[in-house]
């Protein structure tokens, strides 16, 4: 067992002391103000004091044992007592990697699609998860991770920035920073890239290194402008090369006629072809679809890296309080003239 505030301890055990001492030297100046009484043994030597006082000296002994343990254990308290233990978190060799598309064509749905986001985090354990928002340039929110407390905060941040709150204006900065808007195809190759090993080569299959599936979220409207590097369709062959199953989040969902060229279709048809799966925002099928189909690929339950945690443990200290106030609460009944 560690204390957290251990300094408090010298402080309260030096103002113990001075309090101790204080009452020692009052005791002294209350002794030399008495005066000596004629035949008082008469009365001290009679059976009843003489047992009156042992039982007062008992209650004191009592009285001043309880205030030393009420004291002590409050100061125990005080100063957090923990339990240190070391846990490996079961983790599943999966990453998903959510994809925003943050262009001014997606400001109005983007605050949406993050809420989205935080639900699909809610229903994923032990998988890795990381968030990469792109408009003419990519940048990193947060990069793959299984601290989901970290990823809940800065999936709160992305929300507060796009409702435009205050403080967050800085969120998109780096976003903007290329030729054009919204360029889906070299958006969806960063998120790709988010990805150990980006080249799209399998990763060592030890027993410490067991390939893992990789699946991206990519919320987009699909309204290209400018000229990317590469396609969506390029971007959605590339995801096929390296195994990455790309699930498509439309917040528009809408086309203007039946074409193979509308922007829906096009989200559709790439996300197909990486044998992911396309979603209306909306859709009241868009979170279990993901996480389910993101369940079916295979997964192998393995050891995390090994984390530190303290467990508060004021239990005993609190416990032993109570009984010394109790305790000292009797005697002072006991003792009262």
């Amino acid at each position: 067992m560690e204390l957290i505030f251990w300094g408090l301890i010298p402080p309260a055990a030096i103002a113990a002391g001075l309090a101790g001492w204080a009452a020692l030297r009052a005791d002294r100046k209350a002794n030399a103000r008495r005066r000596p009484a004629a035949h008082a043994d008469r009365l001290t030597t009679l059976p009843e004091y003489q047992a009156a006082l042992r039982r007062h000296r008992r209650w004191l002994t009592v009285a001043a044992i309880a205030c030393t343990s009420l004291l002590a254990s409050t100061v125990l308290a005080a100063a957090r007592p923990v339990e240190i233990s070391t846990i490996r978190p079961e983790q599943h060799n999966r990453d998903i990697v959510l994809c925003l598309d943050a262009s001014g064509s997606m400001s109005s749905a983007d605050a949406a699609v993050v809420d989205v986001f935080a639900r699909l985090a809610q229903d994923f354990q032990g998988e890795r998860i990381g968030l990469t928002i792109f408009d003419s340039t990519a940048i990193q929110v947060f990069p793959l991770t299984d601290d989901y407390q970290y990823a809940r905060e800065q999936l709160t941040l992305a929300r507060d920035a796009f409702d435009g709150k205050p403080g967050t204006s800085g969120f998109l900065d780096g976003t903007w920073g290329g030729r054009g808007s919204s360029l889906i195809g070299d958006g969806l190759v960063s998120c790709l890239n988010s990805f150990p090993h980006g080249t799209g080569l399998a990763e060592s299959q030890t027993a410490n290194h067991a390939p893992r599936s990789r699946s991206v979220v990519l919320a987009t409207d699909n309204f290209v402008s400018g000229q990317p590097i590469m396609t969506l369709k390029e971007a959605a062959g590339l995801a096929k090369d390296r195994a990455v199953r790309v699930y498509a989040l439309n917040p528009g969902d809408l086309d203007y006629g039946t074409g193979a060229d509308q922007p829906g279709a096009q989200l559709r048809e790439a996300a197909e072809l990486s044998g992911g799966a396309y979603y209306a925002l909306d859709s009241a099928e868009a979170v279990p679809g993901i996480v389910e189909g993101v369940q079916e690929t295979e997964a192998t339950a393995r050891q995390g890296a090994p984390r530190a945690v303290a467990s508060d443990r004021p239990d005993l200290p609190l416990a032993l309080a109570l009984l010394s106030g109790l305790a000292l609460a009797v005697a002072g009944w006991r003792l009262r003239p």
